[in-house]
């Protein structure tokens, strides 16, 4: 997958599917109609595995919506400094307070082009993916944001356990990163 974006320096990047895990995250939301309202859930990617890392369902569309889940990706995955975080121009990601708190864990700004639905197709995928095999599945009579936030929860589970991809030689992303780690560290080493 190759895709030019801009980061928010304006500086031009190149996506590609990086030859380690945690050196690239791709994030969006997606919206869900309930009986109570809609429901909005927030994802962050790793693009090496495919690994959902973070993900939150809000009630709201609103920059504490994508900054919770951009805390769990990063209690998930720790620091790792110079890490790509690439998002679409929503204003959520362009908010001064998700910006430095980007720049505060050392993450690296990238926000797609305008009308270029490439840039962050990754992150569409898995919103398109999670729609199908969630809200469209499971035919469930959504009530409001507790049922979603169940589903999400089992659904993240079983997608990054379970879910095999053509992409990663059909495994599931974590068994992906496992193969990964054991390839570079094949006797479990502690560096």
């Amino acid at each position: 997958m190759m895709v030019t974006g801009v980061s928010s320096a304006g500086i031009t990047c190149l996506w590609f599917i990086p030859l380690q895990s945690s050196a690239s995250q791709i994030s969006d939301f997606t919206y869900i109609q309930t009986h109570s309202g809609w429901v909005y859930t927030a994802f962050i990617i790793d693009v090496f595995s495919r690994a959902i890392v973070g993900w939150k369902v809000s009630t709201r569309m609103n920059t504490d919506m994508v900054l919770d889940a951009l805390e769990q990706a990063l209690h998930d995955r720790g620091m790792p400094k110079n890490v790509i975080h690439h998002s679409d121009k929503g204003v959520q990601y362009l908010s001064i307070r998700y910006t430095n708190r980007l720049e505060a864990v050392n993450l690296r700004a990238s926000v797609g082009t305008t009308g270029d639905s490439y840039d962050n197709a990754l992150a569409e995928t898995v919103n398109g993916l999670y729609k199908t095999e969630v809200i469209e599945y499971l035919k469930t009579d959504w009530q409001g944001l507790a049922d979603v936030q169940l589903a999400t929860l089992n659904w993240v589970d079983w997608f990054n356990k379970k879910r095999v991809h053509s992409a990663l030689g059909y495994v599931s992303p974590f068994e992906f990163e496992a193969m990964y780690y054991n390839k570079i560290n094949p006797l479990g080493h502690v560096a």
